[in-house]
Formats: structure tokens, C-alpha cells, sequence
């Protein structure tokens, strides 16, 4: 009992406690929060003004406004750089086409062999078996010659046309194509990585773009390169006032130039001239005249096949048998070994070359150092596109010099690539 007491009287007095303490709490004076008048929908549209990027509304509150042509076009962006990448989306489109275009003349090249080839062994068959005239009565003679005249006419317009476009060669016109258009989207995306842009790199693009659509169009009616020239002549893809141009480059002292990497370009150009253009040159007027060879041969062999066939007899079904077996050896040894797809490459084989000369002659033509492209970076480029390294090319120009000293001829390319 005693124990109870003492516990309630205990809990009542820490209940005076807590009392006395909420009450000696001070009192907060009550704070207002103001509330932003609200403003109706049709009046905030009518107070919206927009002028020089802000809105501005009946209480003098302004609020930026992002346009449209803010963002298309960054303010850290220029007029050059913008033209550089609509440049580098046509180069990009044009990859692509010549790829896709390529592989399409790739397949007429096998098409076109396999069925011509098919077409005059059926009808040197058939001109075979009239020949021989075993079991068949004078009606089946005449009805295979017939036949096989048909086919060799057929085989003779079909391979006229042919030897005409050359589907090989044009399968390697698109190859290169693709490669170079490659080659300058990388020097675009190069170009815009490092820095800004100038209306001049715009310029230098667009030529080369045009340059390159030149060299190597797309269309067979009217624009078609001419797959007989009366002589070899080296590709060109380049535009040639492009060398000219000033170079900026990091400037240091002489800007990397000086007499003896000078002497060791000339001597390389040299090198060039005497041997790898001159040799391409060479091996370009072979394959021309072998090409021109059997381009007129399968034609005129299918043809006289087909006049045996027509005339029909012993003796002239067995020629036609025999020159359409040899026009089909001749058609694919023409489009089998691609001789067009060869000689193309001998031209650009030739026309790498020729760039090569005409972009060093025109650096060393240039008396101003300062406007050069640097020449430590140009020394390693030219190495690089030869397949040497710079010890190498020092060793091929001391070849060179000590060769024309003497009057004899150097017995080594500059290339090792090709």
C-alpha cells in the first residue's frame, strides 16, 4: 500500500513538471507567407510578348525564351564548320553508293560471263552434233542449225556490249572510289576534331568532292569512262590547283625544313619519275593492247561461228563448233582474269604516283618555309605512303644521288607498298 502511494505521488508531480514546462514556452508572433497573385490563363496569353529571345509580361517579369534558331545552331559553331558537315554527310552518301554500285556491277560481271559462256558451248554443241549428222534425220539437221545460229548471234551482240562497258573495270573504278571518298571523310572528321574550320577548308572539300565525282561517275550513258584509250593515261581524282594552297601548321623554327630534307625530297621525286610511274606506264600499254586483243576477238569469233551454223554443211558447222569453243576460251580469259579490272588498277597505281610527285614538287616550289606544310610531319607521310620508314628514305635518296652522279640507273623502286 505503502509502495502505491509513492508511485502516484511521483507521477504526479512529473506530470506539474511537463506542465509548467509546455507553459513556459514563449509565443510565436504568426509569420505571413505572401502568395503570388494568380493570373488568369487568358490574360497571361494575352501579356506574353516576345522580343529579342525574352517574354515580357504585364508585371514586369521577364523570361528567356529558347527559339528555334537557337537551337539549330550552337553559338559555338560557325558558318564554315556547319558547310564542313553538310560536306561530310554528301562524302558519307557518296561511300555508301559507290559501295552499293560496285557490288552490283560486281554481280553483271559474273552474270554476264556465266551466261555467255553457257550460251556459246550450247551452241557450239549443237553446231558439233549437226556437224557429225550421227542418227539425225535432215530436219533435226537443220533445226540444231538454226538453233545454234541463234545462239551465237545472241552470244556475239551480247558480248559487244560487254567488251563495251568492261564490268570489271568498272567494279575496280568503284572500288577506288569508295576507298578515296573513305579517305576524305576521315580527313574531314580530322579537320573538324582539331579545330575550327575556314571558308578555305570548305572550299578544298567541295573541289574534292567534285574532283572525285569526275574521276569516277556513277552513270554508263554519256559519262562513262573510256575503257580503249589510244594510250595510257594515269588517273586523276585530285584537283590540281589544291597543291598551291597555304598550309597551316604549327610554326616552330624553319617549320621543320631545311637544305638536306630538301635534296632528299627531290631526289625522291626522282625516284618516282624514273621508275615506279615509268614502269606502271609500261605494264598500263601492255595490258591496253592485250585487252583491246581479246575485246575484239570473242565478238568476231561468236560471229563467224554463227555464220557457219547459218550456212550449215560438214564442214561449216564444224568451224562454227570450233570458233565458238574458242570464243568462249578467249571471253574467259578476257572477263575471267579481268584485264579491264587490271588495267584500271595500273591507272590508279599510276595516278597515286603522279599525286605523290605533283604534291612534293609543289611544297618545294613553295620559297616560303612558313607557308609549307611541316616538314618532319611531310617527310613521315611521304614515308608512310611509300611503306619506308625515314631511315629508309634517307637511304633511297643517297642511292638516288650517288646513281645520277654516276649515270646508271637505280635498280630499286621508291614504293614497297605496290
Amino acid at each position: 500500500m505503502a509502495s502505491l502511494l509513492s508511485s502516484s505521488s511521483s507521477c504526479c508531480s512529473c506530470s506539474l513538471k511537463s506542465i509548467k514546462a509546455v507553459s513556459s514556452i514563449p509565443k510565436l508572433s504568426p509569420v505571413r507567407i505572401p502568395v503570388p497573385q494568380r493570373i488568369a490563363t487568358k490574360e497571361l496569353i494575352e501579356g506574353l510578348r516576345i522580343g529579342d529571345g525574352f517574354r515580357s509580361m504585364e508585371n514586369n517579369v521577364t523570361v528567356p525564351v529558347t527559339t528555334s534558331q537557337d537551337r539549330e545552331t550552337p553559338a559555338s559553331a560557325s558558318i564554315a564548320t556547319l558547310e564542313l558537315y553538310a560536306v561530310l554527310e554528301a562524302v558519307a552518301d557518296r561511300v555508301e553508293m559507290h559501295h552499293n554500285i560496285g557490288e552490283q556491277r560486281e554481280n553483271w560481271n559474273t552474270l554476264l560471263l556465266n551466261s555467255i559462256n553457257m550460251i556459246t558451248l550450247t551452241a557450239a554443241t549443237m553446231a558439233g552434233v549437226a556437224a557429225t549428222g550421227t542418227g539425225c534425220e535432215g530436219g533435226s539437221i537443220l533445226g540444231l542449225n538454226l538453233a545454234s545460229t541463234l545462239l551465237f548471234s545472241a552470244a556475239t551482240g551480247m558480248l559487244v556490249l560487254m567488251n563495251k562497258i568492261q564490268p570489271s573495270q568498272l567494279v575496280e573504278e568503284q572500288r577506288n572510289a569508295t576507298r578515296l571518298f573513305k579517305q576524305l571523310q576521315s580527313q574531314i572528321q580530322t579537320q573538324l576534331a582539331l579545330g575550327s574550320p575556314t571558308k578555305e577548308d570548305v572550299k578544298d572539300a567541295m573541289e574534292k568532292v567534285l574532283s572525285l565525282d569526275k574521276a569516277f561517275p556513277l552513270p554508263l550513258l554519256g559519262a562513262m569512262l573510256e575503257k580503249f584509250p589510244k594510250t595510257f593515261s594515269p588517273a586523276v581524282w585530285w584537283p590540281r590547283n589544291s597543291q598551291n594552297r597555304e598550309r597551316k601548321q604549327s610554326k616552330t623554327e624553319h617549320n621543320g625544313w631545311n637544305s638536306a630534307l630538301e635534296m632528299e625530297m627531290r631526289e625522291i621525286v626522282n625516284v618516282i619519275k624514273r621508275k615506279d610511274i615509268e614502269d606502271y606506264e609500261r605494264l598500263g600499254n601492255i595490258v591496253l593492247k592485250i585487252n583491246k586483243i581479246l575485246a575484239v576477238s570473242g565478238p568476231l569469233l561468236t560471229g563467224i561461228a554463227a555464220i557457219g551454223s547459218a550456212h550449215g554443211g560438214s564442214w561449216a558447222a564444224t568451224m562454227a563448233a570450233v570458233a565458238g569453243a574458242l570464243a568462249t576460251a578467249v571471253n574467259t580469259l578476257e572477263h575471267g582474269a579481268q584485264a579491264g579490272m587490271v588495267f584500271e588498277m595500273y591507272r590508279n597505281c599510276a595516278g597515286f604516283f603522279t599525286l605523290m610527285e605533283e604534291t612534293i614538287e609543289s611544297t618545294l616550289d613553295e620559297s616560303d618555309v612558313e607557308r609549307r606544310e611541316n616538314g618532319e610531319l611531310f617527310e613521315m607521310k611521304v614515308g608512310l605512303q611509300l611503306g619506308r620508314s625515314l631511315s629508309q628514305l634517307k637511304e633511297l635518296a643517297k642511292k638516288s644521288r650517288y646513281s645520277r652522279i654516276e649515270g646508271s640507273a637505280i635498280d630499286e623502286f621508291a614504293s614497297k607498298l605496290f
